[in-house]
């Protein structure tokens, strides 16, 4: 009797285990990007230029996005709206730089950025995991993968311990280099960012492959501060 009552119990504790395990939700990572009205991340921003003959010029400011509210888009799904401040310090006040948007839908985030959608995030992120990130713009097919996810990464002081990295690019050849990583934190969002892209000399083979840049861009985003208003 004793033997047929454990019995019972074993199977009774195994069917509300495997219950219980199908009823707990699945992380689908969207906290990489977090939307939510008041949100809001400041950077400090270091952007180079270089032209033919002149010396390169270099800009350093502090970026702020804001998530200011929330709208329907045409296509009826609720989107967010962000709003760009910026400042050449911290003592100037902020002054609005532009107005981006961003959507969640279930396995994707879409940024409108200057016009343009970009799908900055697949859902949930996965190692190696690659995608057309202007599937919703006429730029040309831009392939994205995902690396080191879940790994920590670390921006100034601040080291955050769940990140997800982005590379979109990371191509050198000895005529160009571009290269763009962008760096995304559980419960933050984008952390840090790398856009480089240079036209190096190629007039001459006295030049060539000696990553003597003609022309191009550098910028450089380390997150400063984050937190909700």
């Amino acid at each position: 009797m004793k033997t047929s009552l454990s019995a019972l119990l074993l199977v009774v504790y195994v069917l509300w285990s495997c219950g219980a395990s199908e009823t707990t939700p699945r992380d689908l990572g969207y906290d990489y990007l977090p939307l939510e009205t008041g949100r809001f991340v400041v950077y400090d921003v270091t952007e180079q230029q270089f032209l033919i003959n002149a010396a390169p010029v270099t800009r350093n400011y502090q970026l702020r996005e804001i998530i200011t509210g929330t709208y329907t888009d045409i296509t009826g799904q609720p989107a967010f709206r962000l709003e760009r401040q910026s400042r050449t310090s911290a003592t100037q006040k902020w002054e609005i730089d532009s107005v981006w948007t961003a959507r969640r839908e279930t396995d994707r985030l879409i940024r409108n950025e200057n016009g343009r959608d970009y799908i900055k995030l697949l859902f949930p992120p996965q190692e190696r995991l690659v995608w057309n990130g202007n599937v919703f713009n006429n730029l040309g097919e831009d392939r994205y993968e995902f690396r080191n996810v879940g790994q920590s990464f670390k921006v100034g002081a601040q080291t955050f311990e769940q990140t997800a990295t982005v590379v979109q690019q990371s191509d050198s050849t000895l005529v160009n280099q571009d290269k763009r990583v962008e760096v995304y934190a559980k419960g933050v969002g984008l952390v840090f960012r790398e856009r480089v892209l240079l036209q190096f000399c190629s007039s001459s083979p006295a030049c060539v492959g000696r990553a003597q840049i003609d022309f191009g861009s550098r910028q450089y985003l380390r997150i400063r501060s984050y937190g909700k208003e």
